[in-house]
């Protein structure tokens, strides 16, 4: 599992665009309405993002890697991390569930999201075999107190009052996430219309789609052009 850790580890970035491709992989829906099955995919998908945030505005982990491998310089225990080891990663693969089950893509739900979570196992123990090597007893003491993917609210309102949040570090390090996402969420929902077809630009449901769209976009842009002036950074 390690080994496959390493190597799925370094095409990690690849996965997501991958997976997103077969959101569109249906010519009928899964389930009969969309409206219903879009509406719970955004609160989960939203879930997840907001994990993310939370996570990288109160203690963010730098395990970017090093030459497409897994690397770490400390240890990160505090934040989230005090009360899940991965909530990043869960916070990712919240988004995938939401996206598709507002999919309403059968191929996706049955086939991909269980592929994604095997590849996530075995990120997950490819990068804990390194902590493991690099930082021995002290990685294993906080294995024992914090669980690899469940959340332990216990102390949580502790946490936040002790730490300030990061809100330039959230804008610069999420904003490639969020429009990947919510750009893919708006597709799948378009996609499910156009199936049932009711397509139609006075529809009130794909005039807010289109706005959101373009909300989204905006959005990137700003926050791209602010982190490459470095009016805001990380």
């Amino acid at each position: 599992m390690v080994r496959l850790g390493n190597l799925l580890f370094r095409y990690r970035n690849g996965l997501f665009p991958l997976a997103y491709v077969f959101v569109f992989a249906k010519t009928q829906l899964l389930f009969a309405d969309y409206r219903p099955a879009a509406l719970i995919g955004l609160i989960i998908a939203l879930l997840g993002q907001f994990l993310r945030i939370a996570t990288i505005g109160l203690d963010y982990i730098v395990r970017g890697g090093r030459n497409r491998q897994v690397y770490a310089d400390d240890l990160v225990t505090g934040g989230l991390f005090s009360h899940c080891r991965n909530p990043l990663y869960v916070g990712n693969y919240l988004i995938l569930i939401g996206v598709g089950v507002a999919s309403c893509s059968a191929a996706f739900l049955f086939v991909i999201l269980p592929l994604m979570a095997l590849a996530y196992w075995a990120i997950i123990a490819a990068e804990e075999n390194f902590l493991r090597n690099k930082f021995g007893a002290t990685f294993d003491a906080y294995i024992e107190k914090v669980n690899r993917l469940l959340f332990n609210p216990i102390g949580l309102s502790t946490t936040l009052q002790g730490m300030s949040f990061h809100w330039p570090r959230v804008v610069v390090k999420e904003y490639g996430t969020m429009l990947s996402w919510t750009v893919g969420y708006i597709a799948v929902v378009m996609q499910n219309i156009w199936i049932s077809g009711e397509y139609n630009f006075s529809s009130p449901l794909v005039t807010v789609l289109w706005v959101a769209l373009g909300i989204i976009v905006v959005f990137y842009l700003v926050a791209r052009f602010l982190k490459k002036r470095e009016i805001i950074r990380g």
